[in-house]
């Protein structure tokens, strides 16, 4: 899950990155990069979902151990 984990977070920083370019500049650099909007929405899609895996840990941390919730592992009774 380590390899996920750090995935998402790249993803996520990207996107982060994108938006911060976007707000400042105006400029969509995974959108250009990307060229048609079909890729870029599908990239925008994969940036979502990374946010999405990143959340789990957090609603989990609420019913288990903080550091099981980050390694995203699951105790059942």
């Amino acid at each position: 899950m380590r390899i996920m984990n750090l995935a998402t977070l790249a993803l996520i920083i990207l996107g982060g990155l994108n938006f911060l370019s976007m707000g400042v500049t105006g400029y969509d650099v995974i959108g250009t990069a990307l060229g048609g909007a079909m890729l870029a929405r599908l990239a925008y899609l994969v940036i979502g979902l990374a946010a999405i895996w990143q959340l789990m840990p957090g609603f989990q941390s609420l019913t288990v151990g903080e550091v099981d919730a980050e390694r995203h592992i699951h105790h059942h009774p």
